[in-house]
């Protein structure tokens, strides 16, 4: 401010003769000496600005207390599978079922019998959606709340629908459509994420707790930590037991039942394979691969009658993927950016892949424009695919847009 006064009254002060004196080298407006400081002020004001969001990150690097493991990726040598035949645009010809009546439709089921579909809602609506050959023509019935938030469904053998509730646990509706607690611990160890499920022929459900640390809401922190807090376990309807039969998961995903009914096949998300756990026989209560390597993450899986497992990818298999499974800093900068800055969008090409009963690739449908697909099965012609993310059900007849030969 005195500054700017001085130059004032030099502006407006009365014009002086100079003196006739011996005159001296007019002096530049700024010393060799100023331009000097100044260059040094810009120089630190950079280097300032460049280096204060490094040394800020560093900080919070250092500082924040989230640690994620790291993966066994010893077991992820293999580059992704390829199946036989592929449609990747199948969007183009797909139709949208219960558009903007159904959210989040995580998992779908189909009862033959009355043409009807029931599928599992973010809003906690697990809903009947009657489907006929026109979209049109859809009709959506919120059948029963259960005030949390279901996944995984099946059918039941006298009109019940087992409901894998993410916040409640295992869950039965009756045909009357009361709701029933069924378990929601095993060991001493609360459900957290109770995640997909089945029915054998003999009654015993087949469940799995995708994580007991991380909800529902919280799942990406699970992928992201790197460590095996799923599991998958039994519940028989008669004595009320429950049983664990297989700990230490990464992210326990779907679940179905071999038609033989002699082994289970579940999925590990973040390992991207399903294993199989023996149920009957002389392997009974043994453990083993399935199918690995598979070019995405798994959700759902489940059998379609005729010698088939659809298994949901909710995404391909990036590059940022890939590099973030097999290095925990970049999971943790990861973390870090979710936390204080906003959701990550990871998920893309989403879609289902279709393996045969030794776990064989045979068929894969996706879309780069999809994403966060979670479940897929097949009714007649078509393929019908929950999410995660969309309000409907998409919506494909095979015979019209089938995939095509890779090779």
């Amino acid at each position: 401010m005195l500054l700017y006064l001085d130059n004032i009254t030099q502006l407006h002060s009365p014009i002086q003769r100079p003196m006739a004196t011996k005159s001296k080298p007019a002096s530049s407006s700024s010393s060799p000496n100023s331009t000097s400081r100044k260059t040094s002020w810009s120089f630190f004001t950079v280097l300032l600005t460049v280096l204060s969001p490094v040394l800020v990150a560093t900080l919070v690097y250092q500082l924040d207390s989230f640690e994620p493991a790291h993966f066994p990726i010893h077991e992820l040598t293999q580059p992704p599978l390829k199946a036989l035949k592929k449609n990747d645009h199948m969007l183009q010809g797909s139709e949208l079922v219960g558009f903007k009546q159904l959210i989040g439709p995580e998992d779908i089921a189909y009862d033959s019998n009355s043409g009807v579909i029931y599928t599992s809602c973010a809003d906690g609506w697990v809903k009947r959606v009657t489907i006929n050959d026109s979209v049109s023509d859809t009709i959506v019935e919120n059948w029963v709340n259960t005030g949390g938030r279901p996944l995984g469904l099946a059918l039941g053998h006298d009109n019940e629908v087992i409901v894998a509730d993410a916040y409640k646990g295992l869950l039965k509706i009756s045909g009357e459509g009361e709701v029933e607690l069924l378990a929601d611990e095993a060991e001493g160890v609360k459900f957290k994420l109770t995640d997909a499920v089945d029915i054998a022929e003999d009654g015993i459900i087949y469940f799995t707790d995708a994580s007991y640390k991380y909800s529902v809401h919280e799942f990406l922190w699970d992928v992201l930590e790197g460590k095996p807090y799923g599991r998958a376990m039994s519940y028989d309807p008669v004595t009320k037991e429950i049983k664990v039969l297989a700990h230490d998961l990464y992210f326990a995903n779907g679940i179905a039942v071999s038609p033989d009914q002699q082994y289970v096949v579940f999925c590990e998300t973040t390992m991207r394979r399903c294993r199989k756990y023996y149920i009957q026989g002389k392997k009974k209560g043994s453990l083993e691969t399935f199918i690995d390597n598979l070019p995405g993450l798994p959700d759902n899986i489940h059998h379609d009658g005729h010698g088939h497992y659809y298994i949901a990818l909710s995404s391909e298999m990036t590059v940022a993927l890939d590099l973030a499974i097999r290095h925990p800093f970049l999971r943790k900068l990861m973390g870090i950016y979710t936390k204080y800055v906003g959701e990550l969008q990871v998920s893309k090409n989403s879609g289902v892949f279709i393996v045969d009963l030794e776990g064989k690739p045979t068929e894969h449908y996706c879309d780069l424009g999809l994403a966060l697909i979670s479940s897929g099965i097949k009714i007649g012609n078509h393929i019908y695919c929950g999410s995660l993310l969309y309000p409907y059900i998409v919506r494909l007849d095979v015979t019209k847009h089938p995939a095509r030969a890779t090779v």
